[in-house]
């Protein structure tokens, strides 16, 4: 959980050389990654870091670069898809305003991804953010809705969609601009995303990218280079990207693919969620 400083780097130059380590194949998420391509940096300094290492996705934000799917996503996603359903089941019988919290850190893949399978009439992300304007068009929206007959109203925030408009404070505000029209419910799912037994998709995952990693090792010691690279599913492809562009390809300062391939559903999860003379 934490990344090697510079000064620990000389332990952990050692520790490679004592412990004859040939090659690296680092399975983890954001923080894994890094940490890879600070070793490869940091090799002209640590001549134990020039050994062949790649790294593997393995993270439910999946927000890692060179991957349209990290390991443990397609997990999260449908055990929030199994809560979401749950809460919905319980929930149709009352008029009810359900404002439910995902993980993902800034990466907004899950809450998208679920709000398109559940049905949700509004996801909150944080690469769009939420600004006081929309608060006020998704209450006046919500209290037409409701007015029209409607019975349930589900909301998704992924969890760092705005710092100040948390989940609570949208809890009360639905409840407070709705005067009794309707229940205003929330849901943070937290730690049930995580854990679990794997989905039959992250286990074949799993096994296909892991068995390209060992060829890639393997080759780079019969040849006698050392490359630094990241692997991932492309286009249902495995590729295998140089970790030293890895920079070029990621929002530092939000730990994401600078290119979310899932953005791209956005219209057609408005589409879906909003009538037709609203859609945008």
């Amino acid at each position: 959980r934490q990344a090697p400083t510079v000064e620990q780097l000389y332990t952990v130059a050692r520790a490679l050389e004592t412990y004859r380590i040939d090659g690296l194949l680092i399975i983890g998420g954001w923080l894994a990654y890094r940490v890879a391509h600070n070793l490869y940096s940091e090799r002209e300094r640590y001549p134990a870091f020039k050994i062949p290492i790649i790294c593997l996705p393995a993270s439910i934000d999946n927000n890692l670069p060179g991957s349209e799917l990290s390991i443990g996503a397609d997990t999260a996603l449908n055990a929030i898809v199994e809560a979401l359903d749950r809460i919905k089941q319980s929930a149709i019988a009352a008029r009810r305003c359900f404002v439910v919290e995902v993980m993902g850190r800034y990466c907004g893949y899950l809450a998208l991804m679920s709000g398109l399978a559940s049905g949700a009439e509004r996801i909150y992300l944080p690469e769009e953010g939420v600004s006081l304007k929309d608060l006020q068009a998704d209450v006046e929206r919500m209290i037409e809705g409701f007015h029209g007959g409607r019975r349930f109203y589900l909301t998704i925030r992924n969890e760092r969609a705005n710092a100040q408009y948390t989940t609570d404070f949208m809890c009360r505000l639905f409840e407070e601009e709705g005067h009794g029209l309707f229940d205003v419910r929330q849901a943070i799912l937290g730690h049930v995303q995580q854990g679990g037994n794997p989905s039959p998709f992250d286990r074949v995952l799993a096994t296909r990218l892991a068995a390209h990693c060992i060829d890639f090792l393997t080759r780079e010691l019969e040849r006698g280079s050392a490359a630094g690279a990241y692997i991932g599913l492309v286009e249902g492809k495995v590729m295998i990207s140089p970790i030293n562009r890895m920079h070029d390809v990621v929002d530092l300062e939000h730990r994401r693919p600078t290119e979310q391939w899932w953005m791209d559903l956005r219209p057609v999860m408005l589409g879906m969620a909003r009538p037709a003379a609203d859609a945008v």
